[in-house]
């Protein structure tokens, strides 16, 4: 699918507790967007509806395994967030409800692609640019050149001063790996990968970690959305945000009803509250910088402007795949070995 036009134009969003807390009267969401996103969203939710809303957070690929796992006997109503490429791994593999959502007319033109690519069973809710970022107090102590492109990042100068995901739980980081595929072709990503991976200090669990490190002074480097290093320079960091020189990927963010929520109309009323202006204000409210999928929506101020961003043609219909997924996250484990 041939995505990135629609997107410029668009821009000119406990394991114990979902299996102990699924009364009717309780929706239970799983979350894969930042934390502070799902705190101030469930409780959005709950004083708009008196409704009891039970929303974890967990990472991407976490969720998609808490989905498979739970097929025969869902304990999940929605899954709210997280790269769309996953959901779209849980929609090829028949995990998600069909759902047509009221707001669809409001939607961006790359969000009902994607709903189209999905089945109708999985909604755009927001995009995002992936990049890196990295702290200028840090760089300097260390005389570190400014990195521009993702090889500046494998260069041996920046051993041990680099985070990102691993990309078995992160979305962020399956999507920087699909990226490079597609940016290299697949045996100079790998190639390239390997070479990065000696800089790189760990492989978190989840995407945004890296550069609220970076934010902290905890690392020098962070690969993640650019979106989230916003968040961060917002509240004071001291970051520089890159868009990769040589071109970089993208998210939709979406959001999907689980087959078979026991909550089936509650779960399509979140969904509309959602994609809906006021649902998507909670982004903004929360200190996220998403570009959210409701042309009637309210930009965030801090946004990226993603329609200024050299992008790659992001093939969502062939990296989307359940076994595209396991054929490159087997090649990862065996060529990176990112259990350091």
């Amino acid at each position: 699918m041939r995505l990135l036009t629609a997107i410029g134009a668009g821009v000119l969003g406990t394991f114990a507790a979902i299996t102990t807390c699924h009364a009717s009267n309780t929706l239970n969401v799983l979350c894969g967007v930042d934390e502070v996103w799902c705190a101030v969203m469930e409780k959005a939710y709950e004083a708009k509806t008196g409704l009891e809303v039970n929303m974890p957070r967990m990472s991407t690929g976490e969720i998609l395994d808490r989905v498979r796992a739970d097929k025969d006997a869902p304990t999940v109503d929605v899954w709210w967030g997280g790269t769309g490429i996953t959901h779209l791994q849980a929609a090829y593999e028949g995990l998600l409800e069909p759902y047509r959502p009221k707001q669809e007319a409001n939607l961006l033109p790359w969000a009902r692609n994607f709903f189209s690519l999905s089945g109708g069973t999985s909604i755009g809710l927001y995009a995002g640019a992936l990049g890196f970022a990295y702290n200028r107090n840090l760089l300097s102590a260390a005389g570190l050149p400014a990195p521009n492109c993702w090889k500046d990042l494998s260069k041996p100068i920046y051993r041990g001063h680099i985070l990102s995901g691993n990309p078995h739980s992160s979305g962020t980081a399956f999507t920087t790996l699909v990226t490079l595929v597609q940016l290299l072709g697949e045996d100079e990503a790998f190639a390239y990968m390997a070479e990065l991976g000696r800089n790189i200090v760990e492989y978190t669990k989840a995407g945004a970690e890296p550069v609220k490190a970076a934010g902290r002074g905890e690392i020098t480097v962070g690969i993640s959305f650019l979106h989230d290093a916003v968040t961060q320079k917002e509240a004071g960091a001291p970051l520089v945000i890159v868009a990769p020189c040589e071109g970089t990927g993208y998210e939709i963010g979406a959001v999907s009803i689980v087959k078979g929520a026991r909550n089936l109309e509650e779960a399509r009323r979140f969904v509309d509250f959602a994609l809906s202006p006021e649902g998507q204000a909670t982004g903004a409210a929360a200190g996220q910088n998403q570009v959210p999928s409701n042309a009637k929506a309210v930009l965030p101020l801090a946004a990226p402007d993603i329609s200024m961003i050299k992008m790659v043609d992001y093939d969502f219909a062939t990296f989307g795949s359940p076994e595209q997924r396991s054929r490159l996250l087997s090649r990862f484990d065996t060529d990176i070995n990112p259990t350091h």
